[in-house]
């Protein structure tokens, strides 16, 4: 997302900014961002391979690390067969380049890979699904808008630049989030309906779009199964719909008239609604709400989850073969049930299971048990706690690559701006001394510029782009249309946008056990596991004041919060602002202090795209003994 200018003094980076010459960036970054120094230079940081030796990681050469790498591989494979080895690789780069850590390991196999995606799988099914298409208008087409509805999204916290936008577009804006953040400072109006309850609130407004005749005259004609989802809208009383969202139907007539009457409308949908089980029938909601009123395929309109950040690179010399596949959120289950063969070897890269994903004590167990895991990372994460091997890679400040939008459509380059320590290796260079022990030389030859214009000539070439542009600043991708769907044509089989027909399953009963809703949510001052900022003491953990009183607990005392599979220690601070049924922890927190959400949260699958249900879990807030 971010343009990043380094000030270097002689070999070492003094201060970092924002790029005032890109379109989005405008000189500004983000809390996180500014302070990446910190991490850059931490003391902590691994500046050696690390290898299991008695029990205990010790600093090994890379020529031992390399070859013990190579001959357990090749030896696990000719034992057991590809399948035995898993290749785990996620979010914590998002360079282009780091497909080649695919490319290798479908060449080596192919072996066992993951599917889904814990971030955004539900969302990414519900669109494709609907649309056939998963991307954005252009940013700057917000401005178009005459409402704006922020569902379930903390633009000033994950969007930071996004903000000025909305600002610019002079658009109402309407926040609508069962949690009160920062952006209800920044909306004309906030609506605080029930965690999950978004789906019922979509039928509502929907029933009164259609009885209110606020309906697009041409919606039958783009819209498959229009009879079918307004007999959906309608399968409730408004009364009941409005209950289990726990919204007043004045509440719904104005965001019906919003959208029905006051367009064009745009929706920015948060990815943490489709984090639930319900979450792809909650952003399918979204885009039936938007594609009936006549929002959809005109500017200042759309339902906004994602942008299609890889879409101009051309990475199809990775099939994407794999002798078999685990759901992304039942890493660790999957890991310690599987058989013939079971998974004996692990290769992660770009990634932290441990602490990314659901039951964070399962997916550590299931790594400690497997005869090889091999993890690439610049820190001794709670994932490369439990390794055989450690392999330190580079920052992204060092890193040579290339990078797709990520809330915008201008592509960029990563230059190095330093080199990087003695020890350290790029992530192209491991996998490509690897190939070299394996017989996949060839394969993986060519250095970083060779691989970028191999990515960048097939789709951005014939537009004029060059690697050599992309390098010299941002360069806006010609592929993506400013307004999405202008013709009402959509790539699905019958080009029309495909509503829903039948309502996602609803999450299980209350227990009264287990009263409040777990929200592990972003914060300003971590980027999940991989920035996270320690937190001294126990994880904080935010609740109404009525909360606190039930569990006997005061402002800033230490308190037990508590799943049905595990618990944690947490300081109490209350929050009159929020709902009476949620408990707000920060987001990233790692599993060795005591401050990982993940550990309470059951390994379970949204409703559609595999998905990670984070948000779903119930847990209670009790006295500390």
């Amino acid at each position: 997302m971010c343009s990043i200018l380094a000030h270097v003094e002689g070999e070492r980076i003094v201060r970092l900014e924002g790029d005032p010459d890109h379109p989005i960036t405008h000189g500004s970054l983000c809390f996180r961002t500014s302070r990446f120094l910190d991490r850059q230079y931490a003391p902590d940081r691994l500046m050696t391979p690390l290898l299991r030796k008695n029990g205990a990681l010790t600093p090994v050469s890379w020529e031992e690390a390399l070859d013990f790498a190579a001959r357990e591989l090749l030896r696990i494979r000719a034992e057991s067969g590809p399948a035995a080895i898993l290749h785990y690789r996620s979010g914590g780069s998002l360079g282009i380049l780091k497909v080649l850590s695919d490319l290798f390991f479908e060449r080596f196999g192919p072996v066992t890979v993951k599917r889904g995606d814990i971030c955004s799988g539900a969302g990414d099914f519900a669109q494709m699904e609907d649309f056939g298409e998963e991307d954005s208008h252009h940013l700057d087409d917000l401005e178009n808008a005459r409402n704006i509805l922020v569902w379930g999204k903390n633009v000033v916290v994950s969007s930071p630049h996004t903000l000025p936008v909305l600002k610019r577009s002079k658009a109402h804006l309407t926040l609508i989030d069962p949690v009160r953040h920062k952006t209800a400072n920044h909306v004309d109006a906030f609506l605080q309906p029930r965690p999950g309850g978004d789906f019922a609130l979509a039928m509502a407004i929907a029933q009164r779009l259609f009885a209110n005749g606020w309906i697009d005259p041409d919606a039958e004609r783009y819209c498959e199964s229009f009879a079918e989802f307004r007999q959906l809208a309608h399968g409730k009383s408004l009364d009941v719909w409005c209950a289990e969202a726990d919204v007043t139907p004045e509440q719904v007539e104005d965001l019906a008239r919003r959208l029905g009457v006051e367009k064009p409308t745009a929706i920015l949908v948060g990815w943490g609604m489709g984090r639930r089980v319900n979450g792809a029938g909650i952003v399918r909601a979204l885009d039936a709400l938007c594609a009936i009123s006549g929002n959809i395929g005109v500017p200042g309109g759309g339902v906004s989850f994602y942008f299609k950040r890889r879409g101009a690179f051309d990475t199809s010399f990775v099939k994407g073969t794999s002798a078999r596949s685990i759901p992304e959120p039942l890493l660790g289950p999957e890991i310690l049930a599987l058989r013939d063969p079971p998974i004996r070897a692990v290769w992660i890269t770009a990634g932290n299971p441990v602490a990314m994903l659901p039951e964070s004590e399962t997916t550590a167990r299931a790594l400690e048990t497997r005869e090889l895991v091999v993890v690439v990372d610049s820190f001794l994460t709670d994932t490369a706690r439990r390794a055989t091997l450690v392999l330190p890679t580079t920052t992204l400040l060092e890193d040579d690559d290339l990078l797709g939008s990520y809330g915008h459509h201008y592509l960029s380059a990563s230059k190095p701006v330093i080199a990087p320590p003695p020890g350290v290796k790029s992530d192209l260079q491991i996998i490509q001394a690897l190939a070299e022990r394996v017989g996949l030389e060839a394969d993986l030859a060519g250095d970083a510029r060779a691989w970028k214009e191999k990515v960048v000539a097939p789709r951005l070439g014939p537009h004029g782009i060059t690697v050599d542009q992309l390098e010299a600043g941002p360069v806006l991708s010609p592929l993506p249309p400013r307004v999405l769907f202008a013709d009402k044509r959509f790539p699905t089989p019958t080009g029309k946008a495909r509503l829903m027909t039948s309502a996602p399953p609803e999450p299980g009963p209350i227990d009264p056990d287990f009263p409040l809703f777990l929200m592990s949510l972003s914060t300003e001052k971590s980027q999940s596991a991989q920035w996270a900022r320690a937190h001294e003491g126990a994880l904080p953990c935010t609740v109404h004041p009525a909360i606190a009183a039930q569990a006997g607990v005061a402002h800033g005392e230490i308190a037990r919060l508590e799943s049905s599979i595990a618990g944690i220690e947490v300081r109490v601070l209350i929050d009159p602002s929020q709902r009476t049924d949620v408990a707000l922890v920060p987001k990233g927190g790692h599993l060795s202090r005591g401050q990982c959400a993940n550990a309470l949260v059951k390994a379970r699958l949204t409703d559609g795209g595999e998905g990670g249900a984070l948000y779903d879990e119930r847990v209670r807030l009790t006295k500390k003994l």
